[in-house]
């Protein structure tokens, strides 16, 4: 401890490792705190030293036991000496299997930029510097590990059921309290990753590393399967990583990123050039008091027992954030048949673009539960508006928004991916073929298929993508991650108040969800939206909610201390007050009176 002009009263030096891929990357960041600095406090310390821009979304997370069941049993038959993860910033699992050549990375890969003023960062970026919040802190951050063996792979945890994956989020740290209060030793790993699913202001100009460590997320819930895909969307993540493997070890990326540079000057320039003139953008829409409406033939379904699935075309109408339909559409002026309002509800995608299947799944709340509806479309365009007008709807926004728009184009963007190409082109790769396409999925959907067969699927879902830039890639890759049904969602097992029986509760930025455990069918859906307040008792640890029109819950959490889910739904209530008018500085004080508690 050193007491002097410089440093507060008994404070000291902590030092954080964090790893990389090639142990010469590694980097000791050296922090100042005190007794009094809680976890918050640290992170902030932490990601301000590596550039990594906003800090509230992020925590440490104390790894389970079964965790590091398969790694022990590894380490039992291995030989060379282990030398274990202090702090793990890439979001995945300790990496055992063999290094890869610093000479397949270069730090002049990836222009990254200086956070404060935009400028791009110097080619001969280095890997940290002394200086915090400079263009060299960004380094090897920025870039992505390289893919994993099939080996490695299926040494690691894959949890199984909804209860495995409650247990992983078991360890998040309490923010509020500090790393020696909490029971971590010297040397013990914990793992950096993003705890709230809500990525304010992602910017590819100033959020290289932040891409990149999100990305790095995404990759390892998909590959060791904490959250479920179709194996559709399992060859387009597939393809996304070998295409981001590939350019990562190329040297073309330099050409990549400064075109980008160029193109987002001409969009900087371009932008000024119509706000000084007065004008609109191209995508401001003409009149924001007129709320588009969406109008057309859709089959509709609702799931009966002893009932065959048998889809019935109706005329529906979209508007605000309601769907009617009636029998057709000469009595849209009348009473309709039917009138859905969807803020609050689950909307589930329900494609199969190979089947030109294009299906909406809507779990609309009611009293008493769910109310399961079925829409079909006829093709990729009405589904794209369809989906997304019922997104925003969930989200208690309209078409009026300006992320329609946006939401549309990127529908469009994952479907067309999922679009096969000719076999003939797929078939000139395979013979040039460079990949082990076992490194890109998840070891269960690896047994499914031969090697070749495997990489064919892979390599047709790669023409898709392949004239990506790298970061685009990235972003696409982040996109289709946040598309999935489960994306989002934490998972906690609780006993409810007056139940007999375990649930899952699932927490996301908007709702929670109580889910039957054996099934995995969610039962009821209450939004943030209508929370009036919340509270624990401290000597039951009891978590007590009150909704609007008298709705109250409470429950027990036995995967974790209540306390976790407590300071989870304060950190999801303070980031949803987040604007883009507010500055980079976090609101410590609320954002600790939110999540900390008292006990």
């Amino acid at each position: 401890m050193l007491s002097s002009s410089g440093f507060a009263s008994a404070s000291w030096e902590l030092v954080v490792r964090v790893d990389h891929p090639h142990e010469e990357e590694q980097k000791d960041v050296t922090l100042r705190v005190s007794g009094d600095l809680h976890v918050g406090g640290v992170m902030l310390k932490l990601v301000e030293q590596i550039n990594i821009r906003r800090a509230e979304e992020l925590s440490l997370l104390k790894p389970s036991g079964e965790y590091f069941k398969k790694k022990k049993k590894k380490e039992k038959s291995n030989k060379e000496p282990i030398i274990e993860d202090i702090l793990n910033l890439e979001g995945s699992p300790t990496i055992s299997g063999p290094r890869v050549s610093p000479g397949l990375y270069s730090k002049t890969m990836t222009p990254t930029y200086d956070p404060i003023n935009g400028t791009p960062a110097s080619s001969t970026m280095t890997w940290f510097s002394d200086s915090p919040l400079t263009e060299q802190n960004c380094g090897v951050l920025a870039f992505s590990q390289p893919p994993q063996s099939p080996e490695a792979l299926a040494d690691m945890y894959q949890p199984r059921s909804l209860v495995d994956k409650a247990k992983l989020n078991a360890g998040w740290l309490d923010s509020s309290r500090s790393l020696m209060e909490q029971g971590i030793q010297e040397d013990e790993q914990l793992l950096l990753r993003f705890k709230y699913y809500t990525f304010f202001d992602l910017n590819p100009k100033y959020d290289a590393v932040r891409i990149n460590q999100l990305y790095e997320q995404a990759r390892w819930t998909i590959l060791l399967e904490e959250i479920d895909c179709t194996e559709e969307e399992m060859l387009i993540f597939a393809a996304l990583q070998y295409h981001i493997s590939k350019l990562s070890l190329s040297a073309e990326i330099q050409d990549f990123t400064n075109e980008s540079e160029v193109d987002e000057v001409e969009a900087a320039l371009s932008n000024l050039e119509v706000t000084l003139e007065g004008g609109k953008a191209d995508n401001t829409l003409e009149d924001i008091t007129d709320i588009p409406k969406l109008a057309d033939n859709l089959k509709l379904f609702r799931p009966k027992k002893l009932i065959l699935k048998a889809f019935k075309q109706y005329w529906f109408v979209f508007k605000d954030t309601s769907i009617a339909y009636f029998k057709n559409k000469e009595l849209e002026q009348g009473e309709p048949v039917e009138k859905l309002n969807l803020r609050g509800c689950e909307v589930v995608p329900d494609v199969s673009v190979a089947g030109r299947k294009y299906g909406i799944k809507l779990l609309i709340p009611v009293a008493d539960g769910m109310n399961e509806v079925y829409l079909r479309c006829e093709h990729e365009s009405q589904y794209a508006q369809w989906m997304a007008a019922c997104i925003l709807a969930s989200k208690g926004k309209t078409m009026a928004d300006s992320s329609y728009q946006p939401e549309v184009l990127n529908i469009l963007s994952f479907l067309r991916m999922k679009n096969r190409n000719s076999a003939s082109q797929v078939a000139s790769d395979l013979e040039n073929m460079d990949m082990n396409p076992e490194c890109f999925v998840s070891p269960r959907c690896a047994k499914k298929h031969k090697s070749k067969q495997l990489a064919a699927r892979i390599l047709e879902a790669h023409q898709n993508v392949a004239q990506m830039p790298l970061v685009e890639a990235k972003l696409r890759f982040i996109q289709a991650w946040q598309s999935l049904p489960e994306f989002g969602l934490t998972y906690y097992l609780v006993r409810f108040k007056g139940s007999k029986k375990d649930d899952i509760l699932g927490i996301s930025y908007n709702r929670l969800i109580r889910i039957d455990a054996a099934t995995g069918i969610p039962i009821t859906t209450w939004r943030f939206t209508n929370m009036k307040q919340w509270n624990v008792n401290w000597e039951i640890r009891q978590v007590a909610i009150e909704f609007d029109q008298n709705v109250s819950i409470a429950f027990t959490c036995l995967s974790a201390d209540c306390k976790v889910v407590h300071e989870y739904i304060g950190g999801y209530i303070f980031l949803s007050t987040r604007s883009k008018d507010q500055n980079e500085t976090l609101d410590e004080d609320l954002f600790h009176k939110l999540t900390g508690g008292q006990e």
